[in-house]
Parts: C-alpha cells; structure tokens; sequence
C-alpha cells in the first residue's frame, strides 16, 4: 500500500475541492482578478461584490471585513484590495513592502473600528499553518481572554 505524504494529500484534497467555472460564467469583475496562481478567490469575489460582506473598514488599498466563521467574539479579516501574485506572505518581495506595512498600521484602525482595544493578530502562510484563502490576509481576534499557546 503506497501512503501519500499529509502535504501531497493536501494538496490533492484541496485540488479536487476546487470548483473551476467555465470562462463564460465568470464575471468582468473577477476576470482581472484571476492570476497566474488560479482562479478568484472567495476574497476576490467578496471585493467584487458577487458575494457579501459585512464591513467593518475600507480605504484605498484594504478591506476588512467580519469572518463569517469567527473563532472568537470579534474576528475581523483585513485583505488587500489587489491580491496581484501575493497570495501568501511568504511570497512577499521588497515590491510588496509598502502595502504590506499599510497592512500592519490599519491594523489598530480595523481593531477600533470592531470595537477592540486589544486583539491577536494572525497570519497563516501555507496550508500547514490553516491558510486556506490564497490571497494574503490578517485576522484580528479579540473580544475574549486569548490562550498561550495558540494552536
């Protein structure tokens, strides 16, 4: 009997998951979205409006929004409007140090915005760390005493 390694197995897993669509049911909006690292995220959906959200903050450059699975009382997600080829922080050039550092100082403005004076912030890279959107995002997780360790 050949085993599979757990990342082979997830990577199958998660491969036949996907749902792709053929290209006429594939909206304007989400056809600029789509990069050479796959097709439109529930992220790039959710910023084209094809699929709902409840804001919490937005300027240029981010959009935050409530998880819709939270795993504590406020649990916010802040994305970049423009996922380009960031689809993981462990991609991340000297090119994305600009967005990436107006990520960090929205963060408190995110947090405010949700009712948090103090919070956790989190960023999963890779499918072995829980990362399952392929568009880099920062969750912040408060409203509650957190635990050391996590995970």
């Amino acid at each position: 009997m050949l085993l599979a390694s757990s990342a082979t197995a997830s990577r199958s897993l998660r491969a036949g998951l996907r749902v792709f669509l053929p290209r006429p049911f594939i909206s304007a909006k989400l056809k600029h979205m789509s990069t050479a690292e796959g097709p439109p995220t529930i992220f790039d959906k959710i910023l084209s409006g094809e699929v709902p959200s409840k804001k919490v903050y937005e300027d240029d450059l981010v959009y935050a929004f409530r998880d819709v699975n939270p795993v504590a009382p406020v649990h916010v997600l802040l994305i970049p409007k423009h996922k380009g080829r960031l689809t993981r922080l462990s991609k991340a050039t000297e090119k994305d140090k600009d967005l990436l550092g107006h990520m960090m100082v929205t963060v408190p403005k995110v947090a405010s915005a949700a009712g948090l004076d103090e919070y956790r912030l989190v960023i999963n890279d890779g499918a072995s760390a829980c990362q399952s959107v392929w568009h880099v995002h920062m969750h912040i997780i408060g409203g509650r005493p957190m635990k050391w360790p996590p995970g």
